[in-house]
């Protein structure tokens, strides 16, 4: 067995050379994408907060606009995005440790595709280096602004997504090395692409024609000299060759629908899944409930996103504009990857070839723990996860045993954010405002309940001994100092 605090010691294998080294040399700590180095939702800090609330402990604020995007910090600079008009993106790039705002930059965005509250169309988070900071949006792609001035340096126009149940984007970009990776899984056309982070030339881009729509975020893991850009979607977790998107290895148990992202510790890959309905529940029923407005037992066309006529029209045998239940059965969903519903916690090990799904599924367990949107969290060799209705879960890392079960935080409603950690504390935030601080350990122990009054769906950031908690309108730094 190997010691216990293996996971935490080198949780920074696989992680870009640049983030690494500001570390470990003393100087600026990174949080440059989506829950910081390689998603794992965990920082170094020593000396974080305990007790904070959105006048106590504040250090700065600032009034964005309208977004549910995460903060990022690179290099002493914290990146958000927002909705600053009806049809405006502005990218905001603050002073991380005095709030200052050193510049600020608004793009027309032209007519908006349809979303589902509470997302925004300002969903995604950024992600950032020393030089540039990566955006995407879904009527204007990805592209690179310079960190100091907000200058544009290039842009990269991609396929609007298609959600048939108008769930809207959220797909966020990471970078490793000098590319920028991006997964977008819809319902239509879904794509993991590379791209040079120098340039914007895409390197390489490989077709996802399995999935469904979903919001993973990629994660890189090392193993004994194989690197994996490892992606969950719908009933699989892949894993590309980084460098020409070649598929490596696919372990065939996940679930239909795919929100969370994974999280790599050493040579292990965590994931925490609920996918609504149970394993022979398809896509079919969920579109019956939720687009079969007359509920007759058939799916109009008239029911369906026009994106997705020309898919309804060759699923539509008898051209009766209807699909009934035989007809829908494969019209949205590939006939290869008929996965359900149910919830899964699972660890994978990563640096496989080919099928692993027998040979790299270390454990996995079936219950109730797992969240639909918040990635779980490892750290200190447990898993954390949390889910609607302030209902927690932990997990041992290594054995899959459970610590404690869907044990309430006395914080009620929803969990859009993500755990964070570290000084040895779990931050976990709730859209009703709070963030709920806990001893890291064995046993549930709630340290503080913290009222931000505003909402809260983004997954907070953590670097400098600073937490930067993005509310729905504003930015918010809380610290000790």
């Amino acid at each position: 067995m190997r010691c216990s605090n293996l996971f935490q010691s080198t949780r920074f294998l696989a992680v870009g050379t640049f983030t690494f080294a500001l570390i470990f040399n003393g100087q600026a700590e990174d949080w440059p994408q989506f829950r910081g180095i390689n998603g794992s939702g965990v920082s170094s800090s020593k000396s974080l907060p305990t007790k904070f609330s959105f006048k106590d402990n504040v250090v700065w604020r600032s009034k964005l606009g309208d977004g549910i995007g995460s903060p990022i910090i690179a290099s002493g600079r914290v990146f958000n995005s927002a909705m600053t008009g009806e049809k405006t993106l502005g990218v905001f790039c603050h002073a991380a440790a005095t709030g200052k705002l050193i510049w600020k930059k608004e793009f027309p965005t032209g007519e908006l595709p349809r979303i589902t509250p509470p997302n925004s169309h300002a969903s995604s988070t950024p992600a950032a280096d020393s030089k540039r900071v990566y955006v995407y949006f879904s009527t204007l792609g990805l592209f690179a602004l310079d960190a100091k001035t907000g200058d544009k340096i290039w842009q990269h126009k991609l396929p609007l997504p298609a959600y048939l149940m108008d769930w809207g984007a959220g797909a966020s970009p990471i970078i490793h090395g000098n590319r920028i990776y991006f997964c977008q899984d819809d319902d239509l056309a879904s794509y993991v692409v590379a791209f040079d982070t120098q340039s914007g030339r895409q390197v390489w881009r490989t077709p996802r024609n399995d999935m469904l729509a979903g919001y993973s975020l990629p994660v890189v893991c090392s193993v004994k000299g194989q690197t994996d850009l490892v992606v969950a979607g719908s009933g699989k977790l892949m894993g590309y060759n980084p460098e020409t998107g070649k598929e490596q290895w696919t372990s065939h148990s996940l679930l239909r629908t795919i929100m969370t992202s994974p999280v790599v510790v050493n040579d292990r890959i965590f994931v925490a899944v609920q996918s609504y309905g149970d394993r022979s529940r398809t896509l079919k029923y969920a579109l019956m409930q939720w687009l079969d407005t007359n509920q007759d037992g058939k799916l109009a066309r008239a029911e369906t996103p026009k994106e997705f006529h020309a898919k309804f029209d060759i699923s539509d045998k008898n051209k009766d504009h209807n699909l009934d239940q035989d007809e829908i059965e494969t019209a949205f969903q590939h006939p290869n990857n008929m996965v359900g519903g149910g919830n899964t916690i699972q660890a994978v090990r990563g640096g496989g070839r080919g099928d692993v799904t027998k040979t790299h599924l270390i454990w996995n367990i079936d219950n109730r723990a797992p969240s639909n949107l918040s990635s779980p969290l490892v750290y200190n060799d447990r898993l954390y996860v949390v889910k609607s209705g302030g209902l927690s879960s932990c997990f041992n890392a290594l054995t899959g045993e459970k610590h404690w079960e869907l044990t309430r935080l006395r914080t009620y409603g929803d969990y859009y954010a993500s755990p964070i950690a570290a000084d040895g504390k779990v931050y976990l935030a709730s859209r009703n405002g709070f963030v709920v601080v806990l001893e890291d350990g064995p046993e549930l122990k709630i340290l503080s309940k913290n009222d931000m009054d505003e909402e809260i769906l983004a997954t907070p950031a953590i670097a400098d001994d600073r937490i930067f908690i993005r509310t729905r309108e504003s930015i918010v730094c809380v610290s000790n100092k």
